[in-house]
């Protein structure tokens, strides 16, 4: 029934639930931030979080070091970010079709090597949660809050790190100032190829661990095209959070609370068809999208080549 959803119980549920599944939306859309921040769009997030979801799993599933699984989905997503940043930045591709490619290339080699390697569904032990002394025993509030794995924590705190760094350091200045104005940036001595190879490659990075969130954090599993859009939803947010951390973060929640939402409808067995449960966390998105790209302005240089006149 659908009063079943105003117990407690449920309600914390939902919002336990929708805490630990903003986690790799999160990483992914952090790491576009910084990228679309310096003028550069980048639609193969998916594809990183593939490749660096089945990276983790492949080797947590191996060795059973979760640390090494982790390091493993970074570095996949770092050589990924660098090969995006030389196709952009060195070859001039136009972004949208070069990120489209990018995310085919994950697509289909995280399916070659899940069938080469793998061949079958498996599971893993992912991270524990952590319980944080004292405030996870709040009621309520520590299940929600204090009760949630360490990939779920370093999500969380990577927003204000993220925003001191766009908004309080001369790093931040200099990746700004190359979204907005590249030759202006340039005539003073900022290196515009450099900022844009640092903020793709770091978006690369969080590409591969939003991936390790996803197989060895959440799922525990790993199967082809696990992320079912989630890299495109968040390069959404990143507009949806008018390229600021924290709006960022809002949408996040707002998604994952939507998704969490209709995980439950479907575990209370609520008559609501399960298509149109599924179909509820992207009509959000849209319709958010909808609503405020109107009153945001995207960094100026988005998208946009940048060649030094020597």
């Amino acid at each position: 029934m659908i009063s079943d959803l105003f117990s407690v119980t449920v309600l914390v549920g939902i919002l336990a639930s929708g805490i630990r599944l903003a986690t790799p939306y999160l990483y992914a859309a952090i790491g576009e931030t910084f990228g679309q921040r310096s003028g550069v769009l980048n639609l193969g997030v998916e594809g990183q979080m593939l490749l660096g979801a089945f990276a983790a799993f492949y080797v947590a599933l191996k060795t059973g070091n979760l640390g090494l699984a982790v390091f493993v989905a970074l570095l996949v997503g770092a050589v990924m970010g660098l090969a995006m940043a030389f196709v952009t930045v060195n070859l001039h591709a136009q972004q949208g079709i070069s990120g489209i490619g990018f995310y085919l290339f994950g697509l289909g080699l995280s399916d070659l090597l899940f069938q080469k390697m793998l061949g079958t569904v498996e599971t893993v032990k992912g991270f524990p949660k952590v319980d944080i002394p004292f405030l996870s025993d709040i009621p309520g509030l520590g299940e929600i809050f204090f009760s949630q794995s360490i990939l779920v924590y370093g999500a969380y705190l990577l927003v204000p790190v993220a925003w001191f760094v766009l908004n309080k350091t001369t790093l931040g200045l200099k990746i700004r100032s190359v979204g907005e104005n590249p030759e202006a940036a340039d005539s003073l001595g900022v290196s515009v190829a450099g900022i844009r190879y640092f903020t793709i490659t770091l978006g690369g990075t969080l590409s591969g661990l939003a991936g390790a969130s996803l197989s060895i954090g959440l799922l525990n599993v790993f199967q082809q095209n696990m992320t079912s859009g989630l890299g495109f939803i968040a390069v959404a947010l990143v507009y949806f959070g008018g390229w600021r951390p924290w709006g960022v973060l809002g949408g996040a929640l707002l998604f994952s609370m939507v998704n969490a939402l209709q995980l439950w409808i479907q575990v209370l067995g609520i008559p609501i068809p399960s298509d149109i449960a599924v179909m509820m966390p992207y009509v959000l998105t849209i319709l958010v999208l909808v609503a405020s790209v109107s009153r945001v302005r995207a960094p100026s240089a988005l998208t946009k080549s940048f060649e030094r006149d020597e």
